[in-house]
């Protein structure tokens, strides 16, 4: 590795031995970077230096902030953090926040101070904020002061957590006052492009969160790569989006990508559909990044709505139906950029550009990237045959001192945890996590292409598919359903629905139970959590066999 810029040396030491990292590929011209590099320079600092400062960079409800005003910002927090709140290069700085102009100079100005940036959803509570805190060995807080009660419940929980500064509130030890008493300019620290910068950790839907470990390099990586090839925005555009930054889908979207290439973002604190929609016309946005289930909401409301602004939208997060695909671009005439990424690999890896797009398949590997579909030892499986994704590129798996290191990289290839099939074409369709693949009967079964054929019938508005124990099948498929309004849950819809699957994929993948509820379980980002739809099904069918 190259000489590091950190003196706290406390996140390289944590990295995986190298014989356990994926294999990166720097095959374009454009990945092959310097020894040193901050990459807040090139995000935001080399707009100002050549001249491009007046360019609007931030938007939000109450201000529109140029690249100059934010640079500034961006400098006065990092001098506040080096020269009031002690940080040298290496430590990990915890952020807490909405998405909102300060959250996204906090963030820039830890990494430009030579920090690491380790930001949380906002809704997530004392006991959830306090593992970061402990895992990442981490003593110094930037907050929202709105979300003081469980950042100040957290700190008993990791004590480890010596201070923690808010803004947006009064007094001389808010964030806005040490800014104000702090310098405009500020000289990147000298780190290596190999230095890690971000530490994001996962949602913890399989298991305790894992910490991934992402360089200087990646944050450009990714830019360079599915934002320049596949994306293809431009400096003209306005990027809107509800997933939190503290989501790398929601980092890439509303900051990675427009700063990348000049362009501006707007930042919302409501991101539902009615908000996105609201905001999208009165902001003029172009770009807009958010999960499929909120382009299905936002449909009915696009005739009271203006977006003759937005020219291009992306769906990730989730798999995108292709009836949801299908209705948005007849309703709108955009196609959907649907995409594959992970946390892993700080964003999207999989997926096509508009004249490329093949509806219902997630797209094909991003330049830069190489995907293949692989059996249980790891060894390349027919076209059109179901299998383990596995990928790799620039950027790639590096736990913070996890011995799921292992399971993740294996034979230098990313093995993502989701089952696909590579079509003679080099399309990839998503069949399902591969822990949401559901064995009836000896029958291998998909649940979200189960989801699909149902999503097409008029009367569901949301559904989830799993897995329910079963004593002679081991499992049955079993869909929770949400119905839109005018209809009623009754035998005669459950026998309408299961022909219309029957009808529409193989006979045998039909739901033989159905469930009708009002709403279904999401993370804080939009996906379903359908390991708590199969925990639900378990203790019915617990409860029935008792």
């Amino acid at each position: 590795m190259i000489p590091s810029g950190h003196l706290d040396t406390f996140a390289r030491d944590s990295l995986p031995p190298r014989e356990q990292w994926p294999d990166f590929l720097f095959d374009l011209p454009e990945r092959r970077n310097p020894d040193r590099m901050n990459c807040v320079v090139e995000l935001l600092d080399r707009w100002v230096d050549s001249g491009h400062g007046d360019r609007p960079c931030l938007i939000d409800a109450a201000q529109s902030l140029s690249y100059a005003e934010l640079s500034e910002r961006v400098n006065r927090i990092a001098g506040v953090l080096t020269r009031e709140l002690g940080l040298v290069p290496g430590n990990r700085v915890l952020l807490r926040g909405p998405n909102s102009p300060t959250m996204v100079a906090a963030y820039l100005g830890v990494i430009k101070a030579g920090g690491i940036a380790v930001a949380t959803m906002p809704l997530l509570r004392a006991k959830e904020i306090a593992y970061p805190v402990t895992k990442a060995r981490i003593d110094l807080a930037l907050c929202d002061h709105r979300l003081a009660e469980e950042m100040e419940k957290a700190r008993t929980l990791a004590p480890r957590l010596r201070r923690v500064v808010y803004w947006g509130n009064e007094g001389g030890d808010s964030l806005e006052a040490m800014m104000a008493r702090s310098e405009t300019t500020f000289t990147a620290c000298d780190t290596a492009s190999d230095d890690v910068c971000l530490i994001a950790f996962t949602s913890g839907t399989t298991g305790e969160p894992k910490g991934t470990m992402h360089f200087h390099r990646d944050m450009l990586a990714t830019c360079d790569t599915y934002g320049r090839f596949v994306l293809e925005a431009k400096p003209s555009d306005r990027f809107i989006g509800s997933p939190p930054l503290a989501f790398t889908f929601g980092l890439g979207g509303l900051v990675l990508f427009p700063l990348r290439i000049g362009a501006a973002t707007i930042l919302l604190e409501k991101t539902t559909p009615d908000d996105l929609l609201a905001a999208i016309g009165r902001f003029e946005a172009s770009v807009c990044f958010t999960a499929p289930t909120a382009y299905r909401a936002m449909l009915s409301k696009l005739g009271e709505s203006n977006i003759r602004s937005l020219r291009k939208c992306v769906s990730a997060g989730e798999a995108l139906p292709k009836a949801t695909f299908d209705a948005w671009l007849a309703a709108t005439g955009i196609k959907i950029l649907d995409g594959i990424g992970a946390t892993e690999m700080l964003h999207i890896f999989i997926g096509s550009p508009e004249s490329e797009i093949r509806p219902g398949a997630t797209g094909r590997p991003v330049p830069g990237y190489q995907a293949r579909v692989v059996d249980e030892l790891g060894a390349p499986v027919a076209p059109n045959t179901m299998g383990r994704l596995a990928v790799r590129g620039p950027t790639g798996c590096r736990y913070l001192a996890d011995k799921r290191q292992q399971q993740y990289v294996q034979n230098g290839w990313n093995i993502t945890g989701d089952t696909y099939r590579m079509d003679a074409d080099g399309y990839f369709w998503y069949q399902a996590r591969s822990d949401d693949m559901i064995v009836s009967a000896g029958y291998n079964i998909a649940g979200p292409e189960v989801e699909a054929a149902l999503l097409e019938h008029p009367a569901v508005a949301e559904c989830g598919v799993v897995g329910a124990p079963h004593e002679e099948r081991g499992q049955i498929v079993k869909a929770y359903m949400v119905l839109r309004p005018g209809y009623t849950g009754d035998h005669a819809l459950t026998k309408t629905l299961q022909d219309y699957v029957k009808a529409t994929i193989a006979p045998y993948k039909y739901p033989r139970a159905i469930e009708y509820v009002a709403t279904l379980p999401r993370t804080q980002t939009g996906k379903l959590q359908r390991f708590e739809l199969r925990r639900t099904a378990g203790e019915a069918a617990h409860k029935l066999a008792s």
